[in-house]
């Protein structure tokens, strides 16, 4: 069996986007971010007293997420603001459905199709 090389370029991105998510603390920082106004972005200072970890652990966190492309920072003054790299989080879920498809686990399973259907 031959396997296409989209198909192993996808699984190495998979793999390093399911480790950058592996921390509870980077699934938190990936939450929040996303949860916030399409302009608005939080400090690291801000995010570290949100979540109650300190400021240099939340700075490592972020270099994690930057470096998988989920998170993007934006210098304002003397400070860098980060926000969910929209890009990046779509890309999360494009690979999350070709490894899926649209059957989540406590969700129905919508695989039947249109063909399908017509045969009944």
């Amino acid at each position: 069996m031959e396997i296409d090389k989209a198909i192993l370029d996808d699984t190495e991105r998979q793999a390093a986007l399911y480790a950058a998510l592996s921390d509870p603390t980077r699934l938190r920082l990936v939450w929040l971010l996303s949860h916030q106004p399409s302009k608005a972005a939080l400090c690291v200072n801000a995010l570290a007293k949100i979540l109650g970890v300190s400021q240099s652990a939340i700075s490592q966190h972020l270099r994690v997420l930057k470096s998988v492309g989920l998170v993007r920072g934006e210098r304002r003054g003397f400070r860098i603001h980060y926000f969910i790299n929209s890009a990046g989080l779509a890309d999360l879920k494009r690979l999350n459905r070709s490894l899926f498809g649209k059957c989540w686990p406590g969700r129905r399973c919508r695989r039947a199709s249109k063909k399908a259907k017509a045969k009944r």
